[in-house]
């Protein structure tokens, strides 16, 4: 199967049950939740990357969440503020342009799967977030052990759809937000990634909106051309010449 057919389908997948499938959006509410994950853990381990402070995180009902990550004041800051917004697009498009086949998402699945225990363990402390992500955190795990043990492929269709959704909050939710100076969250305002980006950096905030946006959009179209452009991606199956890719 061509990796472009695991995309559509996982597209389909989530646009029917969005628009169509009773209580659609309580089902995809879990995974919305997972790219609010994977924004502010993107905060905090930009945060360790240039030698800051990575103390928790919460997630909030309504979707929005919050880091308590920090920075040096200057560039520091600005990467920590900058790495919430792009590690959605970053790891939607990873997910897209290289996990094509069965074995690759076994493990893909299994690590995001321990990554979600851990940041739940030593990071998560909101209760929405204690609640849904062990949801997310098993639906994981058992897709990489037990799931579709007999259609491997599927699990393929299933690491695409964590992409798909990560493309979908990148276009809509982080597009309209990069162009936002302040924002509400846990009934707080609060100056907003880009405002704090624009802040360390110099600039306006909408430059800086207009240039995560950009870089944001490109690494989603490059991904897709990338994933759209492969051979049919063969299941691991053992022969006398050797194993197959994946």
């Amino acid at each position: 199967m061509r990796p472009r057919y695991a995309i559509l389908i996982a597209a389909a997948c989530v646009y029917i049950v969005g628009a169509y499938a009773p209580f659609g959006h309580y089902i995809l509410y879990p995974l919305t939740l997972f790219t609010t994950w994977v924004h502010e853990l993107g905060h905090g381990l930009s945060a360790l990357a240039v030698g800051g402070r990575f103390e928790s995180l919460d997630i909030y009902s309504d979707a929005s969440g919050l880091a308590f990550a920090y920075g040096e004041p200057g560039w520091r800051e600005g990467i920590v503020a900058a790495g919430g917004l792009l590690a959605p697009p970053i790891v939607g498009s990873a997910l897209i342009a290289f996990v094509h086949g069965p074995r690759r998402a076994r493990v893909v699945l299994a690590v995001l799967a321990a990554a979600l225990v851990a940041s739940l363990v030593v990071y998560v402390r909101s209760a929405t977030g204690l609640v849904a992500m062990p949801i997310v955190a098993v639906a994981l795990a058992f897709t990489a052990w037990r799931g579709f043990a007999d259609h491997p492929y599927h699990r393929v269709v299933a690491v695409q759809v964590l992409g798909v959704v990560l493309a979908l909050d990148t276009l809509t939710r982080m597009v309209s937000y990069v162009f936002e100076d302040e924002v509400v969250i846990g009934g707080v305002k609060r100056p907003s990634d880009i405002h704090l980006v624009a802040e360390n950096f110099g600039g306006h905030y909408l430059l800086w909106g207009l240039a995560i946006t950009a870089l944001a959009v490109g690494l989603l179209g490059l991904s897709t051309w990338w994933a759209w452009s492969r051979s049919p991606v063969r299941h691991g199956l053992r022969s006398k010449h050797g194993r197959a890719s994946t």
